[in-house]
């Protein structure tokens, strides 16, 4: 029989981090130094750790992970939601470092094939390179919203100054994110397939390949269920709830809110005749959105499974 590996659950905070391992009942805290960094490497070989379990923390999981890597230690980067949840379902409300990182390590062994996203040092940087570029945007758009009112004239010239910074970095951060994309085979043949969707453009595609990697690799139902556009049931006995969507990508979902409102309302022939056939049987317009939303999902899913651009006799409307 194959032995197990030994896992170690780790929770991360800015400055420290606590790990536990559940099979020998042990536990330790290491602060974010060259020592203590050095420890933590001496005390996992003690215990033949192979497996790291750590949550999603921010970005402060990175440079940990890394460290755990270079060191040949498996690194599993699980969503933290549903630590909490394990942990509540188990009856352990208490809350602090060294539980956490107990609970994480209870969480691996339990669901041993709940893993984050496959690391892929190439992604992981496009990811924060986009994730960048949403929150300059979102940055620009304050900026606009505050010229909208009566200010000082100081201040809209602040305003100004700083919009237009604002506008060079991003096109910098554009002009960044599309040279790594077209030096990676892999993502410019992605991108290719993904922007072939009327309605997709450069930064749709960019998302995708940053936020969803699982896209073609896995079910349509997975696909959608990792965006966060698959309905749920609420159903129990002879009572029949309202479906609704719950978790996934956020970042993902609200990146392509904005083209698929265009896809759906005017570019997408298929996608429009969908939204009007969903609108006509009384569904709320965000509703029918969202219902396009995994519908484009599924067929991008497919799409990029086969390798295969968008073929408009394929997807013309019924």
């Amino acid at each position: 029989m194959a032995q197990k590996t030994t896992i170690v659950g780790i929770d991360i905070a800015k400055e420290k981090i606590d790990a536990a391992i559940r099979s020998v009942s042990v536990g330790a805290s290491f602060a974010d130094t060259a020592e203590d960094r050095g420890n933590l490497l001496r005390w996992l070989r003690r215990h033949r750790v192979g497996t790291a379990v750590m949550e999603a923390s921010g970005g402060y999981e990175s440079g940990w992970a890394k460290l755990l890597r270079a060191e040949g230690i498996e690194v599993r980067i699980v969503d933290p939601k549903r630590v909490r949840h394990f942990a509540r379902s188990a009856g352990r409300l208490a809350k602090n470092d060294p539980i956490d990182a107990a609970m994480i390590a209870w969480f691996a062994e339990t669901f041993p094939d709940a893993v984050g996203r496959p690391h892929d040092p190439r992604r992981e940087e496009l990811d924060q390179l986009v994730s960048a570029r949403t929150a300059l945007t979102t940055l620009k758009a304050q900026i606009a919203n505050y010229g909208e009112h009566d200010l000082p004239a100081e201040v809209r010239k602040i305003h100004r100054a700083i919009d237009k910074t604002l506008a060079a970095q991003l096109a910098r951060l554009e002009a960044v994110i599309t040279a790594k994309i077209e030096q990676t085979a892999a993502f410019a043949e992605r991108a290719a397939i993904i922007e072939s969707v009327p309605g997709l453009g450069h930064a749709s595609a960019a998302g995708l390949i940053a936020f969803l990697p699982e896209l073609g690799l896995v079910s349509d139902q997975a696909a959608a269920a990792l965006v966060g556009v698959a309905p749920y049931d609420d159903d129990s006995g002879k009572h029949r709830g309202r479906r609704f969507i719950k978790g996934g990508r956020r970042k993902l979902r609200n990146l392509l809110f904005m083209p698929i409102v265009g896809a759906a309302t005017r570019c997408n022939p298929a996608l429009r005749q969908y939204y009007k056939r969903l609108i006509a049987k009384g569904k709320a317009a965000k509703v029918a959105l969202i219902a396009c939303m995994r519908k484009l999902i599924i067929i991008l899913n497919t799409m990029i499974a086969r390798g295969e651009k968008w073929d408009p006799s394929r997807h013309a409307p019924a």
